[in-house]
């Protein structure tokens, strides 16, 4: 792990601080992590917050366990991809990035039922890649999942074909806090 990111993991559980949050990020109607009209989804939501991070809130139900009582680690894999790879849109709103690298580590149990965030934040950012990081943290502030990624820097009509429009891709209607403790 590099070693900002080892300093990031231990300012999280030593140094909680309360952030402020500037706005939430678009969802769409049917991904699975933030699709607010798919019944098996997870309905995440995205606040951007002051310090350049980005943090997703998701409540994982019982059809996305593995074990009883805990949350699949493919779930917690598409989370993390999902938060790291919209830091894209912190930089480059009209930008939006596929997945070249995943890498997950999975430190402890996640809990089914219970409102878990996940806090990313950009590592290098060039013309054609962005990486990040991220990290899901426990209630205790005790990181349980840790990850690294690369994407490829692409415009949305290459993507999906015709581009998104505003009845897949909207703003989050949702409330969400003024601020945020990590």
């Amino acid at each position: 792990m590099p070693d900002e990111t080892a300093r990031r993991a231990t300012a999280n559980t030593e140094h909680p601080a309360e952030l402020e949050v500037l706005g939430t990020q678009h969802v769409s109607r049917m991904c699975f992590v933030c699709g607010q009209q798919n019944d098996s989804g997870l309905h995440s939501h995205f606040l951007e917050l002051a310090d350049g991070r980005l943090c997703c809130l998701f409540t994982a139900g019982e059809e996305h366990q593995s074990y009883p009582g805990r949350v699949h680690g493919g779930i917690l894999s598409a989370v993390m991809d999902e938060t790291i790879g919209r830091l894209i849109h912190l930089l480059h709103p009209d930008i939006f990035a596929v997945t070249i690298d995943l890498a997950v580590k999975f430190r402890k149990p996640v809990a089914l039922n219970t409102e878990h965030r996940v806090i990313a934040w950009v590592t290098r950012d060039t013309p054609r890649a962005l990486e990040g990081a991220g990290q899901l943290l426990l209630s205790d502030g005790s990181v349980a999942v840790q990850a690294t990624a690369k994407y490829l820097k692409m415009p949305v009509s290459e993507i999906a074909p015709g581009g998104l429009p505003e009845s897949e891709w909207f703003a989050d209607a949702r409330a969400y806090p003024d601020k945020i403790w990590l």
